[in-house]
């Protein structure tokens, strides 16, 4: 059996969760990140039939029956997970009822999940019947991308057109929009139902004056999303009150998405 430390998914959870604390994403035990493993691999770190204890998870996950995800804890510091990983993550499956997970691994101080893994859960279930190779659902809090939900309108169209005029970049790297909801109370299944319903339409969900939601293929995918909407929303907080001289069009931003072949949200252009 292989060192669960060396493991690939683990070192990039140290590594990313490190990153986004450092870059003041997810202040205190501010975030979370769920990771969808592939069983075979996970294998060949731990012995699955081995259960250290079942965690409740408080609603039907039953699509997910038998899928294992690496997740950050509850309470827990993401500048600590680096140092001790084994205490502020963890390994678990979800049970054959659908409703309990099994800690294979992780949690050690007898911590569980973060409150937030049902509303993981859900976005996952939501992404991957859009995208059966979404894998990462990230939560944070950007510093600029919170300060413009207070003083920009929480529309979906213009908030995503905003930010699309921020960098030249932004319709090619996220050309499907940003999900926008509310302020809605955190930690529960009504606004992890409502994140799921955003993300079979957009990778990424804003949660009006809290932080956002991201999810992707692989760690560096969702994580750049983020770090790109943040990059934009930057930008805007340093100029939205200055004279706008110069700005990106919207045929700028058709030439852009064409060149680059993605498909992006034409009803969020304003031709």
């Amino acid at each position: 059996m292989k060192d669960i430390f060396t493991a690939l998914f683990v070192e990039e959870m140290r590594k990313t969760t490190a990153n986004m604390y450092r870059l003041g994403w997810d202040e205190r035990n501010g975030g979370n990140i769920s990771y969808l493993l592939d069983t075979e691999e996970v294998g060949e770190y731990l012995d699955l039939n081995h259960v250290i204890r079942t965690i409740s998870l408080g609603f039907d996950a039953t699509p997910l029956i038998g899928k294992i995800f690496i997740v950050t804890g509850t309470g827990k510091y993401f500048k600590n997970v680096d140092a001790d990983p084994e205490t502020n993550l963890g390994i678990v499956r979800i049970a054959a009822d659908g409703h309990t997970t099994e800690l294979l691994w992780g949690f050690k101080d007898g911590g569980k999940f973060t409150s937030e893994f049902p509303a993981h859960l859900m976005s996952h279930m939501a992404r991957l019947s859009v995208d059966p190779d979404n894998r990462v659902v990230m939560h944070c809090h950007p510093t600029y991308t919170l300060a413009m939900n207070y003083v920009h309108e929480l529309d979906e169209k213009k908030f995503t057109h905003t930010l699309w005029e921020m960098c030249t970049e932004c319709i090619v790297v996220f050309p499907d929009g940003i999900g926008v909801l509310p302020w809605m109370l955190c930690g529960t299944n009504s606004i992890g139902e409502a994140t799921a319903e955003k993300m079979k339409e957009f990778r990424l969900v804003v949660w009006g004056m809290h932080g956002i939601y991201g999810a992707g293929k692989t760690m560096d995918e969702t994580f750049g999303l983020i770090e790109t909407v943040e990059k934009a929303a930057q930008i805007y907080m340093l100029t939205a009150h200055l004279p706008r001289i110069n700005t990106i069009r919207d045929e700028q931003m058709v030439e852009l998405a064409e060149y680059f072949g993605v498909n992006y949200r034409k009803d969020f252009l304003n031709l």
